[in-house]
């Protein structure tokens, strides 16, 4: 958990945005710090075992929340191919500015980068 709070973010953003479910509990943590406004986009790729559910993306729900012109940052847990990332920042086009983080993976902000990674949150 150190590393959350060692992490320094360059950009100042106006929303958090976590792709569910696996963005939540980083956002919420990240969102400790910055106490700005969180929201989430209901995305789904994988099911529980990490096993692709469908061949591409899917939203699950509709977006809730205004995010044009906005400064962004898109939390997930893991990015493994991009593809679900990708698809949230094509969702969310009309925003101002999108950086990505992730816990473990390729992102603006990741705060690991390894092959193999068991977050502690899941049982």
């Amino acid at each position: 958990m150190h590393r959350f709070r060692e992490i320094e973010f360059r950009e100042t953003f106006d929303m958090i945005v976590a792709i569910a479910n696996g963005g939540i509990i980083p956002a919420a943590i990240i969102n400790q710090r910055l106490n700005i406004e969180l929201q989430l986009l209901k995305i789904n790729l994988r099911d529980p075992s990490q096993k692709p559910k469908y061949d591409t993306p899917k939203l699950i729900a509709p977006i809730g929340f205004d995010f044009r012109d906005k400064s962004i940052l898109l939390v997930e847990d893991r990015i493994k191919t991009g593809a679900t990332v990708q698809f949230a920042i094509d969702l969310l086009h009309d925003a101002r500015q999108i950086k990505t983080f992730a816990v473990n993976g390729k992102a603006d902000y990741s705060l690991y980068d390894e092959a193999c990674f068991r977050f502690p949150w899941i049982v």
